[in-house]
């Protein structure tokens, strides 16, 4: 077939994926197979082949990620169930004082968003948020909105969320350069994000009015809205799965309760934890990298640093620090990792029914031929990867699906344009910028933020939305500014 003939079948195949996703309902795990196959065959994917591509495409993304995401969910779900997410916040609002407490919500959100996913950390920090705006009489956006956008800005940059996942496997990244990178450049947006929040929360939009009451009609104490040691996820919710972005459509969560038999895990303790994994992934990346090729201690990095290995060693030290050293025997710590689970595995399917389309491109020659046509565009691979996933995050909504939806078009482009591993690293960053911006009406996150901050669309609209684009164009900004370095 020429290559006008297959841009147009991917022309189509995409519309169609938006159509099924956003107008039909589909689910997306369904809406990107039955693509891939439309695809494949009407691109001249021999039929004997069409189940061994499928099967290749799914099994070479699954293989790699599967694992990573369900360890990941796991520890987020210890440090979560153990009280330690909670307390962890409380220790930071206490370390910054009250006049800095949005300022300490952001940093809590930045850190527990890298183990918790994003619904979860909006839950177990919203409660808190309440709290803090209660105590200081002041409108609760002004808390909420950067705390929220620090963990959607490491939902869509950072390991192990799947996104990102997916997309370093599908271009051949390495996940510790991403991280390695990733994280300073986070940070910074983030910082960048809470200082333009402070700007545009000092004016006050229209609030739930059963929100507001709740909150500055009665006298309730901090605790009362989100205490350290609180065992479970707030209650009054009903998930809905996104199965694409990673988050939930939630009501709004009712009260906690304490327990105060068990003490929560302390700030360093949780700290310690969470870092672990990445510190152990980044000594892998240093140690490819400085070390001889053949010695012991590289030979043991690598081990060690490969980020499944990483993972797993955190969560047995959750399971003993935050369960088994505090109480909970095996069949709970066992019943509390499974729970992870559930969750995560709709996403899981998501990011290994994305790997089958990719498969489809690359096997149909769609791949080579959109390669083509984005050379000739002139394009840089980094403005290209930001502005698909924009797009595409602006189409349809979920940030998972758009960040594999990209790694799967652009991955024909970005072999055969010989980066190396560094700016590969710098291509998926991009694309995670791109991810992160435009969160509106059609993606669930939206919804979640803004039912639990009280704030009708039009308030959305020009609070997350605007926030969350602006700090996605300045997450590419930095990235490419990190181009010449590498």
């Amino acid at each position: 077939m020429s290559h006008t003939t297959l841009l147009l079948i991917a022309a189509a195949g995409v519309a169609t994926l938006l159509l099924l996703i956003l107008r039909a309902k589909v689910q997306p795990f369904v809406a990107l197979v039955v693509v891939s196959i439309g695809v494949a065959l009407t691109a001249g994917v021999p039929a004997a082949d069409l189940v061994k591509t499928i099967e290749d495409g799914m099994g070479s993304t699954l293989g790699h990620i599967a694992t990573i995401i369900a360890l990941g969910a796991m520890i987020g779900r210890i440090v979560e169930l153990s009280g330690g997410a909670a307390a962890f916040a409380h220790s930071l609002i206490d370390r910054f004082g009250s006049k800095r407490t949005p300022l300490a919500l952001t940093v809590a959100g930045f850190v527990l968003g890298i183990p918790v996913f994003f619904e979860v950390g909006l839950i177990i920090l919203m409660p808190i948020a309440y709290g803090v705006a209660r105590a200081s009489r002041k409108p609760l956006l002004v808390y909420a909105l950067p705390m929220g956008a620090a963990m959607l800005t490491v939902h869509a940059f950072l390991p192990p969320h799947p996104g990102a996942v997916a997309v370093a496997q599908a271009i051949g990244a390495d996940q510790g350069l991403v991280l390695l990178m990733g994280i300073p450049v986070t940070a910074v947006v983030i910082l960048l994000g809470y200082l333009i929040s402070r700007r545009m929360t000092r004016r006050e939009y229209p609030m739930d009015p059963d929100l507001h009451a709740e909150i500055y009609g009665e006298e309730t104490t901090l605790e009362a809205a989100g205490a350290p040691g609180t065992p479970g996820t707030p209650g009054g919710s009903t998930p809905q799965a996104d199965g694409g972005h990673g988050t939930t459509v939630l009501t709004k969560p009712a009260p906690t309760t304490t327990t105060p038999a068990v003490r929560p895990p302390s700030f360093g303790t949780v700290l310690t934890l969470i870092v672990t994994p990445i510190l152990l992934i980044l000594a892998g990346t240093l140690g490819q990298n400085l070390l001889a090729d053949g010695s012991a201690p590289r030979a043991v990095l690598t081990v060690l640093g490969a980020p499944m290995v990483a993972l797993l060693i955190d969560v047995a030290l959750c399971a003993y620090v935050l369960g088994a050293r505090r109480g909970w025997d095996r069949a709970h710590i066992a019943s509390v990792m499974t729970s992870a689970l559930p969750p995560v595995a709709m996403v899981i399917l998501v990011a290994g029914a994305g790997g089958v389309f990719g498969k489809v491109l690359v096997a149909s020659g769609i791949g080579d031929a959109i390669a083509d046509v984005l050379d000739r565009s002139g394009l840089p691979a980094l403005v290209l990867a930001f502005l698909t996933a924009l797009a595409l995050r602006a189409a349809q909504g979920s940030a998972t699906v758009a960040l594999i939806t990209t790694a799967g078009i652009l991955a024909p482009l970005l072999q055969r344009a010989d980066l190396s591993t560094g700016q590969l690293s710098l291509v998926a960053l991009a694309m995670g910028a791109g991810g992160l911006a435009v969160s509106h009406i059609n993606d669930a996150g939206y919804w979640m933020f803004t039912k639990l901050a009280g704030l009708d669309v039009a308030s959305g609209l020009r609070t997350w939305t605007v926030l969350t684009t602006v700090m996605g164009v300045l997450g590419f900004g930095l990235t490419a500014a990190l181009w010449p370095l590498v």
